[in-house]
């Protein structure tokens, strides 16, 4: 008599040093066995087993190419999915700075709406196409406060709205303008204020410099730079872009076809990369040195990863 073969899934691949940083974070969101499926048919397994910390103040890179789950995973921490997506397992918690334990997947109604947007917030991929086209950025902003801070009179709405567009270096006489009237840097300036509107503790961007030229992405990450360390919020920071995630991160977690195969500090992930998925990412960029020097990797690494199936360099994952 045959069994067929088990999927076993070990967990994500890490060094010790990795614990040792955890243990003197505080954690602010922790996802535990999540797992997302699309009802379609066949089904799809989006996001599978998924478990992820995120610290309080800390940028998390979430890495990983074109449909291996990112995003997902992000709605469904968010509460945001929508048929055919369904959370078939796992819990996400907020660890709010009052000393509550938040479970997000047990919210509901009223009391889900409230917590958008006020614990967490996020800003969206494709943000640049986010805003409403036939209403201004004062009432977009308006109707933020008026939703989750229904004591703000107009005047405090104003000055509210003006110091957020302030904040994020753009004229708060461009409060009246609509969306086709702002550049893509400024519209998306304009949805990370929105996303900052309610000083949030946790951030979700998702492709938050996607179809924006490289001058201006520079000045929207030295923007989200420069706000975290006032605000002291954490962000998930979604992208394909590995060396972006690297020169902005804290930590990084890289993700294959539903699962966080790798998760370590920018600079161990950088250094040591211990899955065979996260070395080829590394090496897929060319490098700007010339022979002497790659951008990070000349691409002749070993891509076994450190795992018991060393003759799969995928590590097992399918």
């Amino acid at each position: 008599m045959t069994t067929s073969p088990v999927d076993v899934w070990a967990g994500p691949l890490t060094t010790p040093d990795h614990a040792a940083y955890m243990a003197r974070q505080t954690p602010v969101l922790t996802a535990q066995h999540m797992s997302v499926v699309y009802q379609v048919t066949p089904p799809v397994e989006a996001v599978r087993d998924v478990s992820l910390v995120l610290n309080r103040g800390e940028i998390l890179g979430l890495a990983g190419e074109s449909g291996c789950g990112k995003t997902t995973l992000a709605y469904a921490i968010n509460r945001l999915l929508k048929p055919p997506a369904l959370l078939t397992s796992g819990e996400a918690t907020l660890h709010d700075h009052s000393g509550e334990d938040i479970d997000i997947t047990a919210l509901s109604g009223d009391h889900l709406r409230a917590f958008r947007w006020d614990k967490i917030s996020m800003v969206f991929q494709g943000a640049m196409n986010a805003l409403n086209p036939v209403i201004s950025v004062r009432a977009q902003l308006f109707d933020v406060f008026t939703t989750h801070r229904p004591d703000m009179g107009r005047a405090e709405k104003e000055q509210a709205a003006k110091d957020l567009l302030t904040l994020v270096g753009v004229d708060p006489d461009r409060l009246g303008s609509f969306a086709h009237e702002l550049s893509g840097g400024m519209r998306q300036r304009v949805m990370i204020a929105m996303a900052l509107a309610l000083r949030p503790q946790v951030m979700i961007m998702d492709e938050p410099t996607t179809a924006l030229d490289v001058v201006v992405q520079r000045g929207i990450l030295r923007e989200i730079m420069r706000l975290r360390e006032r605000f002291n919020f954490a962000v998930i920071f979604i992208t394909h872009d590995l060396p972006l995630l690297l020169e902005i991160s804290d930590r990084i977690a890289v993700m294959r076809e539903g699962r966080i195969v790798e998760v370590n500090t920018a600079k161990n992930i950088f250094e040591h990369p211990q899955h065979a998925y996260t070395k080829k990412l590394l090496s897929s960029f060319p490098s700007l040195l010339g022979e002497t020097g790659g951008f990070v990797r000349t691409g002749d690494e070993d891509l076994n990863p450190s795992s018991p199936d060393t003759d799969d360099p995928m590590g097992g994952i399918r």
